[in-house]
């Protein structure tokens, strides 16, 4: 700690600071536009200068830039002096002298930080009477709208999108008043976190080209706090409505999680939630023949066909622990399924055990930046946990900041320690079964068959402890002692690994190096947001459900066709007489049902998911849709339930809000009883409020139904939470961080207001972070040997299928939201250079891959390197197949 003295006023700060964080962080205010709390100092805008004294006595002083200058125990500034003051107005005056002053055709208005700094340092005249400079546009892909006439030259972008997310394709040209931040020549941004640049660049230089087709200000959106359903990473953001649909999608700043910044997938992916083919009503469906029903008729006629009868039930690791645990209230745990295939419920339920065995400890994704040894099994992370990768990519650089505390140079200082680390780089080693996007900051990367990354990652644990692994070669033998030997020489190393490749052993030996460890980390990656909370939850597997006799299956938000391939989906719901769907898309199973319920999506309900970290999270509902459309009838998934289960039972309702769901749940899955402390409840209030889903200038409410009636009826009544449907309700820094639904605070609209909810600037929210780690909270399981798997042997006249992920390609509702259809690459079978020779195929040739009963006719990818015999399979691109036993090839249709 350090004491600091600040226009006649000491503060007790953190004296590994600069000055600008110090003050930020006490409450105290200074204009700033280049740093950034996760992008250091470089003191480029010189718009947070401050005069510094060196003595009480001292009464001329010196400018000084608060982010370049170090809190150090008994500093004397003064923010308010004159000289200070006058130097800032004049430097903001300065930066706007070629900027375009329009605010009101900007999209950033009212979003922005440079008119949230003009404002705080009194700039409001334009004296500047010249031909300004002028640029020309860029197009950089569907995500993002580029006007450079905007810049200030802050470099916050190149700094973030080069430097923080290690992309390639975008820098900084020219030089003086000319400078110019783009690609060298238009075209898509390659980055998979380039979003973050809407929110990164302080001006209206780059803005969500998604929200610019029905654009409306910040403040005419109704927010709430919501967990991304994108991945199991469990990223926080802000999703914003308008007119009863999903306008965009912001960071929602969680200090353990996501921090600052989102994937692409997750920013830009919501956009089905507004698609038109969506069942916004019941249905009753006979083949293609959709005949829309009344709520209570719909009701009436699913208790009627499944009164007395043996009904499946069918669960999603895509929907909320509540809406899983209604339907087992309602069939019955023997008759529950997850709704995941026998090889991925095993897969999670390995995670998820590995997660609760004694000394293994999971870090958050805040922790996986602090380790300085890195061992990644089997993951493409860019493509299946995205945002875990960009965590990753922080952690490279960790030799950087290793060095530079060695010459007493604080790691915020960002050029200095770039210089002082030139090219190294903390050891990351990666063995994957194609080159990853990490490529670039590993010390080595290898790529080989999942049998082959389970058999060295066995002897990476083995030489950890000084034993071998038999069956490998001695170049095989030599890379797993390299990898132990840097990890054991690591203070804090870390193994990361998951299911994307389908292959327990995997995760087994990734288990059994960071038990061997002692010290390590370890991080278990699972498909879906809430894959880890029904591993917790429990249930059977599809196979298993479908092995049963059944009269009437009800499937809650689930597309079957995606678990498992489609004559056996066909065939489990052709022995029920009933098929009933609660969902929200139009999906295959969708199509199969004779009845459909509309279910909520994240955006129109309330519910509770668990990441793969363990981290029990709540969405919130963002908007009502029958408030704008008195017709549509759309109901979470566990509301259709219960209603389901009281008629079929003949027992009075007893869940009406949320709160009666989570109590159950505590009640009857004791692995669950801490979800009860995730959020506060329903009754909670802020001085007597409620929590505001509006911002204080939120306009149009006297207009939001003037199509239906001009008389304006009261706001939709929220009963599950401690959230309003108003602006009439507590905005401000005390919201409790689980129910924070945007960022803004007086003075403060851009997303650097999140400033004002932390405990620190760039540190956790004020009273914690969101979310309840459960793994923290359960009791640990003994700890188990695992053995490596015997060699698989390549048949020449066969093939196996590998697992080919695509951030973008691969997700469920990515696929169907217009945004993303220019970013999903077409679906094609990756075959290594020795393959394709052997099989005489050249690149766009096509095949037949044949896997049990299901044919499948794709072009082919000739590849650089693939593992000899294993052929790359577009998971969710392509049909649905087993890829644990061989397939035969044939080239051609």
């Amino acid at each position: 700690m350090a004491t600091i003295h600040v226009d006649g006023k000491s503060y007790e700060v953190d004296g590994s600071e600069n000055l600008l964080q110090a003050c930020l962080s006490l409450g105290i205010d200074i204009p700033y536009f280049c740093w950034h709390p996760s992008l250091g100092s470089v003191g480029s805008c010189r718009q947070c200068a401050v005069t510094q004294y060196a003595n009480p006595e001292d009464t001329r002083g010196r400018l000084v830039m608060s982010c370049m200058t170090p809190a150090s125990d008994n500093t004397y500034i003064s923010i308010e002096d004159k000289e200070a003051k006058d130097f800032r107005a004049s430097i903001v005056e300065f930066l706007m002298t070629n900027h375009p002053h329009d605010c009101p055709v900007c999209e950033e208005g009212g979003h922005c930080h440079l008119q949230d700094m003009t404002v705080m340092t009194q700039h409001d005249r334009r004296r500047y009477r010249f031909t300004k400079r002028t640029h020309y546009n860029q197009e950089l892909g569907s995500f993002i709208s580029h006007e450079m006439n905007r810049c200030i030259a802050c470099y916050r972008c190149v700094r973030y999108y080069k430097d923080y997310a290690g992309g390639t394709d975008f820098g900084v040209y020219a030089s003086a008043s000319r400078v110019y931040f783009g690609r060298p020549e238009s075209g898509t941004l390659e980055s998979e976190f380039s979003g973050n640049l809407t929110e990164v660049c302080p001006t209206g230089v780059f803005t969500d080209k998604t929200h610019s087709e029905r654009y409306n200000r910040k403040w005419d959106m109704q927010y709430a706090p919501s967990v991304c359903q994108g991945c199991s990473s469990g990223c926080n953001i802000s999703p914003g409505e308008r007119y009863g649909e999903l306008r965009r999608v912001e960071n929602r700043f969680n200090g353990e999680v996501n921090q600052y910044f989102l994937c692409d997938k997750g920013r830009f992916g919501t956009g089905y939630v507004n698609n038109a083919d969506r069942p916004r009503q019941p249905q009753f469906r006979t083949g293609d023949n959709v005949t829309t029903v009344s709520v209570d008729k719909a009701l009436d006629t699913v208790i009627e066909n499944i009164q007395g009868k043996k009904v499946l039930g069918i669960g999603s690791p895509r929907a909320s622990l509540e809406s899983n645990f209604a339907l087992r209230e309602l069939v019955g745990q023997e008759n529950y399924s997850t709704g995941m295939s026998q090889k991925e419920q095993s897969l999670v339920e390995l995670a998820a055990s590995i997660m609760q065995t004694e000394g293994v400890y999971n870090p958050n994704m805040r922790e996986i930046e602090s380790y300085d040894a890195v061992l990644i099994l089997g993951e493409d992370l860019t493509q299946t946990a995205p945002r875990m990768a960009l965590s990753v990519r922080q952690a490279a650089k960790n030799k950087a900041k290793e060095m530079a505390a060695e010459r007493r140079t604080q790691e915020w200082l960002a050029e200095p320690v770039q210089r002082i680390g030139q090219d190294e780089k903390s050891p990351i080693y990666i063995l994957a079964a194609t080159q990853t996007r990490l490529a670039d900051v590993a010390t080595g990367e290898v790529v080989a068959s999942p049998n082959d990354i389970a058999r060295l990652g066995f002897a990476v644990a083995a030489a950890v402890v000084g034993e071998t692994v038999t069956g490998l070669d001695e170049d095989a033998k030599a890379f797993a002692q390299t990898i132990a030997d840097t990890l054991k020489a690591a203070k804090k190393p870390l193994i990361i690994s998951g299911t994307s490749l389908q292959d327990a052993a995997i995760m087994e030996a990734a288990a059994q190096v960071a038990q061997n460890l002692g010290n390590a980390g370890l991080t278990l990656t699972v498909p879906e947001v809430n894959s880890m909370g029904l591993a917790i939850l429990g249930g059977n597997s599809l196979e298993q459900a479908f092995a049963q006799d059944y009269d009437a299956i009800i499937v809650v938000e689930n597309d079957l066709y995606r678990r498992l391939p489609a004559k056996q989906v066909d065939a489990a719901l052709a022995k029920a007489k009933d098929v009933i769907v609660l969902d929200h898309a139009e999906t295959a199973t969708v199509k199969k049902a004779s009845v459909v319920l509309s279910a909520a999506s994240f955006a129109e309900g309330d519910g509770t998911v668990v990441s793969q970290e363990g981290r029990a999270q709540r969405f919130y509902q963002v908007y009502d849709p029958s408030y704008y459309k008195p017709e549509l009838a759309i109901k979470e998934s566990w509301r259709w339930l219960h209603a389901l289960e009281t008629g079929v039972k003949g027992k009075a309702i007893s869940w009406t809000v949320l709160d009666d769901v989570i109590e159950t749940i505590t009640k009857n899955v004791p692995a669950l009883e801490a979800i009860q402390d995730v959020a506060p409840d329903a009754g909670f209030r802020v001085h007597g409020l409620k929590v505001a889903r509006e911002p204080r200038r939120y306009s149009g409410r006297t207009s939001m139904r003037a199509p239906l009636s001009i008389h304006e009826p009261k706001q939709p009544t929220d009963k599950d939470s401690a959230l309003t449907f108003s602006m009439e309700g507590y905005v401000g820094n005390q919201t409790p961080s689980p129910l924070v639904p945007f960022a803004w605070s007086a003075g403060w609209n851009s997303p650097q207001a999140w400033n004002k909810f932390q405990d620190k600037v760039g540190g956790s929210l004020k009273g914690g972070d969101s979310g309840v780690r459960l793994f923290d909270r359960l009791a640990k399981r003994p700890v188990r040997t695992f053995v490596a798997p015997a060699p698989v042997l390549v048949n020449a006249e066969s093939f196996r299928l590998v697992p080919m992920h695509h951030i973008f390609g691969s997700g469920e509702f990515t696929v169907k939201t217009p945004a993303m259809e220019s970013r999903i690459p077409d679906a094609v079978f990756a075959v290594g250079e020795q393959d394709a020779a052997r099989l005489n195929v050249q690149d766009g040739q096509t095949i037949t891959v044949k896997a049990g009963d299901t044919s499948i006719v794709l072009p082919v990818q000739v590849i650089e390197y693939l593992p000899t015999g294993y052929i790359g399979y577009p998971i969710g691109l392509a049909p649905t197949v087993s890829l644990a036993e061989p397939v035969s090839v044939a080239v051609g249709a």
